[in-house]
């Protein structure tokens, strides 16, 4: 399946609840399709400044394997609640508490370190 083939092909998983979240800005983040779409684990984190009045965690989520030009295409994005993608890849729950502006690269097949630009993502599979 192609990365302009939009719809809800969204990959099915069976959500439980892994985390509570009560921090003031709500639990939206934005999430690229590598992830819940094509079946990569999360690979590259960040957490910017919430946005406005949306319930914004201001986490946002990528594969690692992204390149400028699907980035740049606001249809390979999509929000979803942070739980929701703790169900996709759990690896990154202990995580989740940073403050805004932490940004973290996978390292292995289950752990995440602070990006410090010299060190390459380890790009992985969601075991399904």
């Amino acid at each position: 399946m192609g990365t302009s083939d939009k719809g809800n092909d969204f990959i099915k998983i069976e959500v439980e609840k892994l985390i509570e979240w009560n921090e003031p800005n709500g639990e939206g983040c934005i999430v690229s399709d590598k992830i819940t779409k094509e079946g990569f684990k999360v690979g590259y984190m960040y957490r910017e400044q919430p946005v406005g009045e949306n319930p914004d965690s201001g986490w946002r989520f990528m594969a690692g394997n992204e390149d400028d030009e699907y980035m740049a295409n606001p249809g390979n994005h999509h929000i979803f609640a942070i739980n929701t993608i703790c169900n996709y890849d759990r690896d990154i729950i202990p995580y989740l508490h940073s403050a805004t502006g932490s940004t973290y690269i996978r390292v292995d097949g289950h752990r995440f370190e602070i990006d410090d630009g010299e060190k390459p993502i380890f790009i992985d599979k969601q075991n399904r």
